[in-house]
């Protein structure tokens, strides 16, 4: 059983459509992720206590995340990093570093009209997809091949 970890922007549904399509082809990956709630991500540091500086709300949610977010890549035999054109997801771009540092392969997902800024991410994936089917297709090959 392959564990696959889905990073990036969590405002489409290519995660569903991955998932989806590793369902219908029954391949043998189970998925993981970041919280994708977006609210629920901000106020992961609350239960911390109530902060009247936003950079000290974010730092405490942050480092809490990051707890779930280290251990899942950690724990992971690939990684997907999608970047989408409407919001820049530095944490994206962190979670491709860490991969990259970790020797964990990863595989970006994003739009042709991004490749520039993203050379350096994209020199460090095993492959770059456009489309939540290439990835299910590269997934379908990689847990299928004898």
């Amino acid at each position: 059983m392959w564990q696959v970890y889905l990073s990036g922007e969590i405002h489409t549904d290519w995660r569903d459509r991955i998932i989806q399509g590793a369902s219908e082809k029954q391949l043998p990956v189970t998925f993981s992720s970041a919280v994708t709630d977006h609210e629920a991500s901000d106020a992961a540091g609350d239960v911390l206590g109530t902060e009247l500086e936003p950079f000290w709300r974010d730092h405490k949610s942050s480092k809490i995340n990051a707890i779930r977010t280290k251990t899942l890549i950690e724990q992971c035999d690939l990684a997907i990093i999608r970047f989408g054109d409407k919001y820049k997801q530095w944490n994206a771009a962190f979670d491709a570093g860490y991969c990259a540092a970790l020797g964990t392969p990863y595989i970006t997902l994003h739009d042709a009209d991004i490749i520039h800024p993203l050379k350096e991410v994209d020199g460090s994936a095993m492959a770059w997809a456009q489309t939540p089917q290439q990835v299910v297709a590269i997934l379908d090959y990689l847990t299928t091949q004898q």
